[in-house]
């Protein structure tokens, strides 16, 4: 394993009614003045998380300004925006009450709120130095894959969208109510858990030793996941599984993965590419991508994909050469996808734009190639993934 220095600086707060119980306590600690940062949408989970929130303030004493940002990913003017507010209003805490797009901004506000120079170009674009304490976060989340606090927070910006990890931004807290999750729609709940699914199989087919801890952690994590998804399949509304999915979101997302090692994020960084041109959802364009994604890199990789079919899937390699195996798993893969109903082809997804070949090529020349360890992409072989997938 490679040298690290791992830190978590996040208290989760994990469980039904954790919001009435813990909130007020955890907001005794901070100023008066508050940013509440939510999606917009007002409707059901969100909708009574932030009704619970709202009167905690008031019997708190606190005054709240409130802003909100428009998913799958915040912008850098809505971020800006959201700074200004913060400067303006002497905020003490910027609270977030929904989903990945609200913790995104919430993380880059708090930055945005204290660092000298421009958000974008000085600590985006470029990675800066933060030599100024941001302002405190905090987070309630109302979905399932938001279990994953901790980690980078992306910002779109002229169609390009871009990651940094500042852990710093980090929330001091975080509360994760399974139940706030189960007035979701169904395919919301199975996308973002797909996410779940997505960042833990990104994180596994990154370079590490052979027999490396992470590894039997990710793959323990993804089980759990797909397990649990298919729990859902059969009963929406089975708390248990949902709580579950919450939990692997945090195990894939919290850091305890990735540490010593090299992981992958290409395909989350052309989906999010994608996203920034179409607005699609994240997780429904996740499983779209990622079959296609993976028929590409597997060669560069045949005994860790192997490795991922006998294990996450179950697939019994005898009979079957390495090569076979791994495309074995990833077809497991394909199949699962199509059992939980999710799309499998670009033209199924909601889009503000028509996908064409045109607009394809554009995703594809703005994404930021990232070495993964076993392959790193062109752009041409991105646009081929993308038009595989049309």
């Amino acid at each position: 394993m490679r040298n690290f220095i791992f830190e978590n600086g996040t208290r989760l707060i994990f469980g039904a009614g954790c919001l009435k119980e813990y909130l007020a306590s955890f907001l005794e600690r901070y100023g008066p003045n508050l940013l509440l940062v939510t999606d917009g949408s007002g409707g059901g989970a969100r909708c009574r998380a932030q009704d619970e929130v709202s009167r905690l303030l008031r019997t708190g004493g606190k005054t709240a300004v409130e802003c909100w940002v428009r998913p799958p990913c915040p912008s850098s003017k809505e971020a800006r925006q959201a700074a200004r507010l913060c400067r303006e209003h002497h905020v003490d805490l910027i609270l977030g009450v929904g989903g990945s797009a609200v913790l995104d901004c919430c993380k880059a506000a708090s930055l945005a709120s204290v660092c000298r120079g421009d958000l974008w170009e000085d600590f985006w674009a470029s990675r800066g130095v933060v030599d100024l304490p941001p302002l405190p976060v905090g987070l309630v989340s109302t979905a399932v894959e938001v279990g994953a606090v901790n980690g980078a927070a992306g910002l779109i910006r002229n169609g390009r969208c871009v990651w940094q990890d500042y852990p710093p931004c980090d929330p001091g807290f975080a509360l994760l109510d399974p139940a706030y999750t189960l007035t979701l729609p169904r395919m919301q709940v199975l996308s973002g858990a797909f996410d779940t699914l997505s960042h833990a199989m990104e994180t596994y087919f990154g370079r590490s030793d052979r027999d490396n801890v992470s590894d039997e952690v990710a793959e323990a994590v993804m089980r759990s996941t797909v397990t649990n998804m298919r729990t859902l399949l059969g009963d929406l509304n089975d708390y248990t599984a949902r709580s579950n999915l919450m939990w692997t979101s945090a195990m894939a997302e919290n850091g305890i993965l990735k540490v010593g090692r090299l992981t992958d994020f290409e395909c989350h960084q052309i989906e999010h590419q994608l996203g920034a041109y179409t607005d699609c959802n994240h997780g429904q364009g996740l499983a779209v991508i990622h079959p296609a994604y993976y028929r590409h890199i597997y060669k560069s990789a045949v005994p860790k994909f192997a490795r991922f079919a006998r294990n996450v899937w179950g697939i019994d390699p005898a009979g079957k050469t390495e090569e076979e195996a791994a495309q074995a798993g990833i077809l497991a893969l394909e199949a699962f996808i199509l059992e939980c109903g999710l799309p499998t082809k670009l033209s199924q997804l909601r889009s503000r734009a028509e996908i064409t070949p045109a607009l394809l090529r554009q995703v594809a020349d703005s994404c930021n190639l990232l070495p993964n360890g076993y392959k790193q992409l062109t752009h041409d072989e991105v646009y081929d993934i993308l038009m595989e997938c049309l």
